[in-house]
């Protein structure tokens, strides 16, 4: 069974509050035949698109592939979120790799930042971005954890991050769930699809070849690499995998350490002056629970809220019932709201929760398992897969020395040692330990 077509159908996107108020962007044709490209980009998400994009600004000859829409996978289905820093924060990093090489860190992911915000700018992508997220903790202690992160940030990185006690919270955020947390105005939401077509734009108006419903079934490596499609085969010189969630068995050196999940959102009826009832800020919000729940609101007044998870190929039948649960557990005062869309997406995690960027030989790059911090730093991915190809790999060397370790077992074991693990911390959730 193959995530690229468990849950969709072909060439479609799903039936979201994304999709439905996203541009109504004409297909791309499908690849038929023979081609040849300097450089073939297998998936359309951010890190694609960033890469032809940027690829194709430097004069290259790209071809992008993608087995349905551009922006089909997570990169329009997330919650839009763009965070600050890395997937793990500055505390851990500093654990892990130290603290020269946690700055390091810290300087890319705000480059990150910097670029999405270029990008929408100079290409005048419509996509509402807001600045604004915050972090919130259902006890004391995820609380104090908060506050003194942000100090430590201030103090160490000179990056100022808004602490908010449980009353200040609550003038934010009136859930009876929260205690508190913090406010970073350094980071930012948006309309993941909108952005996602806006770079596919970006890059078809630089010159680079999108191919859509276009699969990829097999690549023959080499010093002229043959990319098959089910309807065509193309010839590059240099090959990127930017697949993530679904990059199924293509290239099982990434498969071994980086693993998909699926993850919920809904979007609630138009909620008029009941906004207030959720957010009283055009501010994003997750929390600190394991499986974390994140929300905002949107451009037409609705709650969008992201909760629940599952590990199996196919999605849950009653996708509303599952994120309602966690949905009222947090506002328990919209019981009678009704919701309007519910979907799912595939996202892809790593052990460590780092991304992984790696070289599978002389001519071909990977970039992926963002775990669910992927609107900045996949499209940051992108543009040092670009410059690792024209030979510029500072950046991305830095990035790919990320300890990414498999998972126990590789592939076949990954994804029921997740299951327990995800039971523990659910439970522990429940019971606040």
């Amino acid at each position: 069974m193959d995530l690229l077509f468990s849950n969709d159908r072909r060439g479609e996107y799903p039936q979201s509050w994304y999709a439905a108020t996203a541009d109504a962007l004409p297909p791309f044709p499908a690849l038929e035949g023979e081609a040849r490209a300097d450089v073939c980009i297998i998936g359309g998400g951010y890190t694609g698109l960033s890469a032809a994009l940027h690829l194709a600004e430097a004069g290259l000859d790209v071809a992008l592939l993608e087995a349905h829409r551009v922006g089909f996978g997570a990169s329009g289905r997330n919650g839009g979120q763009l965070g600050s820093g890395q997937r793990q924060d500055q505390l851990s990093l500093e654990k892990m790799v130290g603290e020269a090489d946690a700055r390091v860190l810290w300087d890319l992911g705000e480059e990150a930042k910097d670029l999405c915000r270029d990008l929408i700018a100079k290409h005048g992508i419509d996509c509402y971005l807001r600045d604004g997220v915050a972090w919130c903790g259902s006890s004391k202690g995820d609380v104090q954890h908060l506050h003194e992160y942000a100090e430590h940030m201030g103090t160490r990185y000179g990056y100022e991050i808004e602490r908010l006690d449980a009353r200040a919270f609550h003038e934010l955020c009136p859930s009876p769930d929260y205690c508190g947390g913090v406010l970073d105005m350094g980071a930012a939401h948006l309309h993941p699809l909108r952005f996602a077509q806006g770079l596919a734009k970006a890059a078809a108006g630089a010159g680079a070849r999108i191919y859509e419903t276009s699969h990829v079934t097999k690549v023959d490596q080499g010093p002229e690499a043959v990319i098959h499609t089910d309807k065509g085969r193309l010839r590059a010189g240099h090959v990127i995998y930017a697949c993530n969630g679904y990059l199924g068995d293509l290239q099982p050196k990434v498969a071994a350490r980086v693993m998909p999940i699926n993850n919920f959102v809904v979007a609630t009826e138009p909620l008029g002056e009941r906004t207030r009832e959720v957010l009283t800020r055009d501010v994003a919000v997750a929390d600190s629970k394991f499986v974390v729940n994140y929300f905002r609101l949107s451009h037409d007044g609705r709650l969008l809220f992201g909760g629940g998870e599952s590990y199996g190929y196919r999605f849950p039948s009653d996708i509303r019932a599952l994120v309602r649960k966690p949905m009222l557990e947090i506002f328990p005062q919209l019981e009678d709201v009704k919701i309007d869309y519910a979907w799912g997406g595939t996202l892809a995690i790593t052990m460590k929760r780092l991304p992984l960027l790696a070289r599978l030989g002389p001519n071909v790059l990977s970039a992926s398992g963002y775990s669910g911090h992927g609107v900045g730093t996949a499209v940051h991915a992108g543009r040092l897969l670009a410059e690792a190809v024209r030979g510029q790999s500072a950046g991305f060397d830095a990035m790919a020395a990320l300890p990414v370790p498999s998972f126990p077992g590789g592939a076949a074991l990954r994804s029921p040692l997740l299951v327990l693990a995800m039971s523990w911390y659910a439970l522990r959730d429940r019971l606040g330990i």
